[in-house]
C-alpha cells in the first residue's frame, strides 16, 4: 500500500515521498523496512531516528526525522486504524457447530458463529454477527447483543444482558453470586442473589474478570467502559460510561463509579463508595467514601500532589527519627548538667 493511499485513508498531511510501499505497522523498536510506526512523545524522537521504520505518524512534522511523515491530530488513533487495516481479519460467519449445544428455545440472530463445546441455554438470545468461541456457557434468559466476541471458556450466567459490540476475554465470569451473608445463630446464612447484570454497548472485559450479579436489581457496567484482566466487580456496583479499570482492581458492593473514571492497577474500593465523574486514582490506592473529581493516590487516598509530598517525607523518616533521638539525648544531657 502506497504511503499516499495511507495518508488519504487517515486524512493525514504527507511530508516526504508518497510512493513508498508500506507493508505493515509496528512499534518504534519492532518496526522493519516497509513498516510504518508512530511517535507518541517527543522523548522518543531519537528512537524514531534510529528506527528501521519506513515512515512515521506524528502530531507535528519533526525536521530531525529524515523519513516520510504523516501529520495527524492523534497519532496513536491513526496507528490503531492501521493495525486494523493490516492485521485484523474480515468477519466471516462459521455458523453453529454440530458439537455445540444450542437450546431449541434459544433465539439466534443472523450470521452467528457458535464453536464446538459452547452451551447456549433455554431462552438465551445471541445477536447478529456475534462469535461464541469454544467452552462458552450462556445461561437461561441471558442475551448477547450484535457483533460481540465471547472468547473461550467465558461463563455468562442466567439473566445477564450484554449490549452490542462487547468483547469478553477468556475465563471471565459474568453473573456469579454476590458475596452476601447474614449472621444467624453463629452461622453465615447465604442471602440469595436474585438480581442480574447489565453490560452496555462497546464494553471490553479482560481475562478472568468476575462481575457479580446484584442481590436484587442489577450490577451495571456502562457503555464504552474498559476493564482489564483479573478485576473483581462486586454485587450492585454501578460503573458509568467510558471508564477505564486496570488489572487487579477490586470494587466492593454497592459502589457507584461515574463516567470517565480511571483506576490504576490494584486499586481497592470499599463498599458503598461514590466516585464522581472524571476521577483518576493511582495504582495500589485505597478508596472509601465520596471522592470528588480530581487525581488521587495513597491508602486511604489523598490528592495526588499531597501524596507525592508525603512520599518524600516518608522516605526521610529513618533519618528524621535518628535526628529526633539525637536531639532528645542532647536535651537530656543538658538537663543533667543543669541539675549539677
Amino acid at each position: 500500500m502506497k504511503l499516499l493511499e495511507i495518508a488519504e485513508m487517515l486524512g493525514a498531511e504527507l511530508s516526504g515521498s508518497p510512493d513508498i510501499e508500506i507493508k505493515g505497522a509496528a512499534g518504534i523498536s519492532d518496526a522493519k523496512d516497509g513498516d510504518i510506526t508512530f511517535l507518541s512523545t517527543a522523548k522518543l524522537v531519537s528512537a524514531c531516528i534510529e528506527s528501521k521504520a519506513s515512515a512515521i505518524i506524528v502530531k507535528d512534522i519533526i525536521s530531525e526525522i529524515k523519513k516520510p511523515q504523516l501529520k495527524v491530530s492523534n497519532p496513536q488513533y491513526a496507528f490503531a486504524r492501521l493495525l486494523e487495516h493490516f492485521y485484523v481479519k474480515p468477519f466471516i460467519a462459521s455458523g453453529i457447530s454440530d458439537r455445540a449445544y444450542v437450546s431449541d428455545k434459544a433465539r439466534i440472530g443472523k450470521e452467528v458463529s457458535v464453536y464446538p463445546m459452547a452451551f447456549v441455554s433455554d431462552g438465551a438470545l445471541i445477536g447478529d454477527r456475534t462469535v461464541i468461541y469454544p467452552g462458552v456457557f450462556i445461561g437461561e434468559n441471558s442475551s448477547v447483543g450484535d457483533e460481540c466476541i465471547i472468547y473461550p471458556n467465558v461463563t455468562i450466567r442466567e439473566n445477564v444482558k450484554i449490549g452490542g459490540r462487547v468483547i469478553i476475554h477468556s475465563g471471565a465470569v459474568i453473573g456469579s453470586d454476590g458475596f452476601g451473608y447474614v449472621m444467624e445463630k453463629g452461622a453465615h446464612y447465604k442471602i440469595p442473589q436474585v438480581g442480574g447484570v447489565i453490560i452496555g454497548d462497546d464494553v471490553e472485559i479482560g481475562a478472568n474478570v468476575t462481575i457479580d450479579r446484584a442481590t436484587t436489581g442489577h450490577t451495571i457496567i456502562g457503555r464504552g467502559t474498559k476493564i482489564d484482566n483479573l478485576v473483581q466487580i462486586a454485587h450492585n456496583v454501578k460503573i458509568g460510561e467510558n471508564s477505564v479499570i486496570a488489572a487487579q482492581v477490586g470494587v466492593a458492593g454497592s459502589t457507584e463509579i461515574g463516567n470517565y473514571v480511571v483506576f490504576g492497577g490494584q486499586v481497592g474500593v470499599a463498599d458503598h463508595a461514590k466516585i464522581d465523574d472524571g476521577v483518576m486514582v493511582g495504582a495500589q490506592s485505597g478508596v472509601m467514601g465520596h471522592v470528588t473529581k480530581g487525581i488521587y493516590s495513597g491508602s486511604p487516598v489523598i490528592p495526588h500532589r499531597d501524596w507525592l509530598k508525603s512520599i518524600v517525607i516518608f522516605a526521610k523518616l529513618p533519618e528524621l527519627n535518628k535526628r529526633i533521638k539525637e536531639l532528645e539525648d542532647m536535651i537530656k544531657n543538658s538537663e543533667r548538667r543543669k541539675q549539677r
